[in-house]
């Protein structure tokens, strides 16, 4: 049987499916409860049918200072295509955040279209919040699921 393309509008179909999740630390249970990395690693699972590798155990506050590792950013160069930089995010693609400008990049989401982003919000839930300047100024990459078809 063929597998069925991914397409842009698969992986924001899937991704708004974990919308209403609850913010759960480390966890990646659509419905059930996630963080911010629980939903890529979830999506990316229910595109090709397990995650790539499980994260090791992290806080909360984890990766406050800056470093040359980036763990964040170092696992989706790993596991996701970086993205060719053109100016506008695209639907499905993957952004890594950094909260604080001058900070780590610890924080992640999946546009929903050039100007909104899925998220898992702490202390809340999975939402689709606009991706406002104040968010797009902390982008530190941009990357797309493999096999995402244009």
């Amino acid at each position: 049987m063929k597998e069925r393309p991914i397409t842009r509008a698969r992986v924001v179909a899937v991704a708004r499916g974990w919308l209403g999740t609850p913010y759960v630390h480390q966890a990646s249970a659509r419905g059930q409860g996630t963080d911010c990395l629980g939903l890529i690693r979830g999506v990316y699972a229910e595109l090709h049918g397990q995650e790539p590798e499980a994260p090791p155990p992290y806080t909360p506050d984890w990766n406050e200072t800056r470093s040359a590792e980036e763990p964040l950013l170092s696992a989706a160069r790993r596991h996701l295509a970086e993205a060719v930089a053109c100016g506008r995010v695209k639907p499905a693609q993957v952004l890594i955040f950094r909260v604080v400008t001058t900070g780590p990049a610890k924080h992640c989401g999946i546009a929903a279209g050039e100007d909104h982003f899925i998220h898992a919000y702490a202390g809340r839930t999975v939402v689709e919040s606009w991706l406002s300047r104040w968010w797009v100024e902390r982008i530190a990459g941009v990357f797309d699921f493999p096999g995402v078809e244009e």
